[in-house]
């Protein structure tokens, strides 16, 4: 067993390092927590959790806004040798049935705003999840959960036994497959050490930086960053959710030295009116991924003074891919950078042979932050990694001097306000409307959110119309996921092998 990579131990070491430096500012809870106090209470969730009769390996999901709740229930599993399975906050209760149904969630910890959820979930019984115990954040809980403030009152605040060794399972974060059908990729604690040591021998992180955390913690895009301000020993600024007004008061007031984000957030940020009047001078740069960031934000950036550094990784990567850093972010505008440290990258063709500089070809990566597998998919598991290799699916070239350049996206995949769309479980979906006899989904540019879904639909019955396309999405897809447009078409393309042609139907609709 190999303390150092016990992700769990991160919190606790730097309580050993630094007990009163601030480790995070929640700011919906106004609270702050030194890092002494943070560990304190993820101890007393460990102590509870094993209490109920939790053993090492069983899955623990996390269903809650951002907070020191969600950190808690982070690092406090981790060091028992639990698999935290963060839930995404936008999906509906049957997408999350699912989720917990395939991951075996033993125990569900949730926030007060999604009660209605562990309702529905708790009523599905057997058939919804295997989940046992239920543990409620907020000033009540329902009757089959225990309070979670309530419940860490009971215990002890000391290290609990370190019961996860490096080999062990550490997070399963859940992303929309191609099939329709969410992937569970894990990550083990060695994976995620790998990941935080490319990042912090990557990026411009310093030790007295305070970051401000954005991104909804269920995104490897926020929980990377998270665990490796623990391991860097940065203070924490978590924002609850996204409000680009609070993001320039916050900028000020707590003297916010870096952050990352989406396109989508950047562009919010620059609309806000009044922005100019708070002081953001402490801020050096953000990180931006989840897309290509488009060359005028950028700009904009620079001429606020701010570099950002565009960034290209995966869930299945661990977070690092490419990062551009510092000058280069300023010389080579529009590229994600050079691969991480401890990270290879390489541009293939069809046949997996590298392709000439400038060429574009699909963006390969290795390291030991790879993921582990996709939860019971073996077929899948074999298909993207291979070799050594993280096929990630994405499309880029690489320049002579090593600098990468993504050009299109997974598959056809869809990217609205950050967040991963895959065409396939709408069209799934569309599907079970009996008006429907076919249907395909695109991208449709947003101003708003970069991309929204449009459905192209094939009609079995006449007197279908839009409304009665869009009405029918509502519950079954979260909002993110739901189509903007609908358009009618008497035939939609298709190989010989009957995948749909999206490029013709993004030339004929676009």
């Amino acid at each position: 067993m190999n303390a150092d990579m016990n992700i769990g131990q991160f919190l606790a070491t730097r309580a050993r390092m630094n007990p009163r430096q601030e480790m995070l500012y929640d700011v919906k809870a106004e609270r702050r927590f030194t890092f002494s106090e943070a560990n304190g209470r993820a101890n007393q969730l460990c102590h509870a959790l094993a209490g109920m009769g939790l053993e090492p390996g069983d899955r623990v999901a996390v269903l809650a806004y951002n907070g020191h709740q969600f950190i808690e229930s982070f690092f406090g599993p981790a060091k028992i040798g639990l698999v935290v399975m963060p839930l995404n906050w936008r999906l509906t209760a049957d997408e999350l049935a699912f989720i917990l149904k395939d991951g075996g969630a033993k125990a569900l910890i949730f926030d007060s705003d999604f009660t209605a959820l562990a309702e529905d979930l708790h009523a599905r019984g057997a058939v919804g999840s295997d989940v046992e115990h239920w543990i409620g954040i907020g000033s009540e809980a329902p009757d089959f959960a225990r309070h979670y403030e309530r419940l860490l009152a009971q215990q002890p605040g000391d290290e609990p036994a370190e019961l996860a060794a490096a080999k062990d399972n550490l997070f399963i974060m859940y992303t929309s497959g191609t099939t329709g059908l969410p992937k569970g990729v894990v990550h083990t604690h060695e994976t995620v050490f790998w990941a935080i040591l490319s990042m912090v021998n990557t990026g411009d992180i310093r030790g007295t930086d305070r970051y401000l955390l954005l991104l909804p913690l269920f995104h490897v895009g926020a929980l990377a960053p998270m665990i490796g301000a623990v391991y860097r020993g940065n203070t924490m600024v978590v924002l609850r959710d996204f409000d680009p007004l609070k993001v320039w008061q916050l900028f000020e007031s707590e003297r916010i030295d870096t952050s990352l984000a989406v396109p989508a957030m950047l562009n919010f940020m620059l609309q806000v009116p009044g922005r100019e009047k708070y002081d953001h001078s402490s801020v050096r740069n953000i990180i931006c991924g989840a897309a290509p960031v488009p060359v005028a934000t950028i700009n904009a950036y620079i001429d606020l003074g701010v570099e950002i550094h565009q960034v290209y990784g995966l869930t299945e990567s661990g977070g690092p891919g490419c990062l551009i850093v510092g000058e280069d972010s300023l010389t080579h505008v529009g590229s994600a950078g050079r691969a991480f440290f401890h990270t290879q990258a390489k541009i293939v063709d069809g046949h997996g042979d590298t392709v000439t500089n400038g060429e574009p070809g699909e963006i390969l990566l290795r390291g030991r932050h790879i993921m582990k597998e996709y939860w019971n998919r073996p077929d899948a598991t074999a298909e993207t990694l291979q070799d050594g290799w993280l096929y990630t699916g994405d499309i880029a070239t690489m320049d002579e001097e090593g600098f990468v350049t993504i050009c299109d996206r997974k598959k056809d995949m869809i990217i609205s306000g950050g967040e991963n769309v895959y065409p396939a479980e709408i069209e799934n979906v569309l599907m079970q409307h009996d008006g429907v006899a076919d249907a395909a989904v695109i991208g449709l540019p947003s101003e708003k959110w970069g991309e929204s879904p449009m459905a192209i639909v094939i009609r079995a019955e006449a007197s279908l119309d839009e409304a009665s396309v869009l009405s029918f999405c509502q519950g079954k897809l979260a909002r993110f996921k739901q189509p903007t447009a609908v358009r009618f078409v008497d035939s939609i393309p298709r190989n010989p092998s009957g995948k749909i042609l999206k490029r013709l139907l993004r030339d004929s609709f676009l």
